[in-house]
């Protein structure tokens, strides 16, 4: 029986093991033949939609591998907007809105509100936070 997943990440992309526990579970729910729905990047999360991140050359690039990840399987990214704007996570339409110098929201990411969490708590057979 193959279930949809949803994933809750609180965590950055780097300083915590959250967020890469987050991308190995997201790895394995696609591996074991479930559909994962969405990522919703929440409080610290956030950072995982960041363009601005520069892991070092010897290190892993997760946000690279969210990206792919998005990309390869149609899974929805998602950053919490309110969360986001507090982090200096912002997309475009946002930096307009707020009238801010420039935006940094990661390719592959959007930015949404709770009501992103609340629908897919609703449609996904199993929501997991990290």
């Amino acid at each position: 029986m193959s279930l949809t997943f949803a994933l809750v990440v609180d965590g950055p992309a780097y300083g915590s093991q959250n967020a890469r526990s987050a991308y190995q579970f997201a790895q394995a729910v696609i591996a074991n033949g479930h559909r994962l729905q969405r990522v919703f990047f929440y409080q610290d999360g956030v950072h995982n939609g960041s363009a601005l991140a520069a892991p070092a050359s010897d290190e892993f690039d997760l946000l690279a591998a969210w990206q792919l990840l998005g990309r390869e399987h149609q899974v929805e990214l998602q950053t919490c907007v309110a969360a986001a704007l507090r982090r200096g996570v912002v997309s475009e339409l946002e930096a307009s809105q707020h009238a801010l110098p420039g935006h940094n929201l990661a390719a592959g990411f959007e930015q949404a509100g709770l009501g992103g969490l609340a629908e897919v708590l609703l449609s996904a057979d199993r929501v997991i936070q990290f």
